[in-house]
């Protein structure tokens, strides 16, 4: 009777197991939030981005906490997992920020988001992903 209830419990720890693994996938399928570590830099060193893909579509935002640096012009841009930078929108627009971006179809993944002054050309922060994301 003690074998039976072991391997009942054994059972169930595996099916729980099995059951957790597959809502994880379902989330990451479904674009789940991904979330990079914190920004890191000379003046992008607060907040993170996080990736999100709703209606199809691949979206970046900034965490609340993120601050846009006080540059000329602070720019979205993200590096892939083959190392190819992809400079997208300004962070400054006329009607104030714009704190997330439409990921273009054809960058295929995101392993770095930088914050970077296309003014100045100079890189002023950066937060990775653990790994890639789609």
């Amino acid at each position: 009777m003690l074998r039976i209830s072991r391997l009942f419990s054994v059972f169930t720890l595996a099916c729980a197991l099995a059951a957790g693994v597959a809502i994880q996938a379902a989330a990451a399928e479904k674009g789940g939030p991904h979330t990079t570590n914190q920004f890191q830099g000379p003046k992008a060193n607060t907040g993170m981005a996080v990736h999100t893909t709703e209606n199809g579509k691949s979206i970046l935002r900034v965490t609340p906490d993120f601050k846009v640096p006080d540059t000329p012009a602070p720019t979205w841009r993200v590096i892939d997992s083959k190392g190819t930078v992809f400079t997208l929108d300004a962070f400054k627009i006329k009607a104030g920020e714009k704190r997330e971006v439409v990921v273009p179809a054809y960058v295929k993944d995101i392993a770095k988001v930088q914050v970077y002054c296309a003014w100045a050309e100079v890189l002023l922060g950066e937060a990775s992903f653990q790994s890639p994301v789609k």
